[in-house]
């Protein structure tokens, strides 16, 4: 068994994933008429439009990204019937299609200062129409160490699930022909803040048989 936590960090000065296509990658790259490359902040005095559910999306109060772009989902104000605030999808369908490509510090502890033992190198797609699902297709690259070598990863991660199920499709090195699954959690970023940007942190328990 191997535990890796995976830092998948949006915007600010030192991004690990940034979306390339579809609307959301439209707008960081300055595409779509009157974006900001921030995501979507509403202008000072502007009033955001609720979704037909009568929800908000809201952004990130520091960075101004929406939350709905990653791995975390969105968090939405409370509706007209005084329901709590929660996580879920974008809401507006505004990520659907998107993919945005990583490249993600793994640490053997759940600071992002902490050890370094690798990067995590792919896409994930944004495959479901409310957002609430993203493809990922990644490997996860060892940088020496008690592992050395890489392992590749396949499956859907569920926003707003405790846990999301990946395969192990194969690897390279001591990992050829690796077989099994990875476990991911969602995990909220400990300690002081160290990046500017969005940060989801994931556990990463990985059961192999190779």
């Amino acid at each position: 068994m191997i535990e890796l936590y995976m830092h998948d960090i949006l915007g600010g000065s030192n991004p690990t994933a940034r979306p390339v296509t579809g609307l959301l990658g439209s707008i960081y790259s300055g595409q779509v008429p009157f974006a900001t490359p921030v995501g979507f902040n509403t202008p000072q005095g502007g009033i955001p439009l609720p979704n037909a559910n009568g929800a908000i999306p809201t952004v990130n109060a520091v960075t101004g990204i929406s939350l709905g772009t990653g791995l975390a989902g969105t968090t939405f104000a409370p509706n007209n019937n005084n329901n709590n605030a929660q996580l879920g999808p974008d809401g507006l369908g505004l990520g659907f299609g998107t993919i945005t490509v990583i490249d993600d510090v793994l640490t053997s502890q759940p600071e992002l200062g902490s050890q370094i033992v690798g990067k995590a190198q792919g896409v994930y797609v944004a495959s479901s129409a409310d957002g609430s699902r993203q493809m990922m297709a990644f490997n996860v690259l060892f940088e020496g160490g008690e592992y050395g070598d890489s392992l590749n990863f396949y499956g859907l991660y569920k926003i707003g699930s405790t846990m999301s199920k990946l395969s192990v499709i194969g690897g390279t090195g001591k990992f050829k022909s690796a077989r099994g699954f990875a476990e991911l959690r969602p995990l909220i970023p400990p300690g002081q803040v160290s990046t500017d940007g969005a940060e989801t942190l994931l556990r990463i328990t990985v059961h192999l048989h190779y």
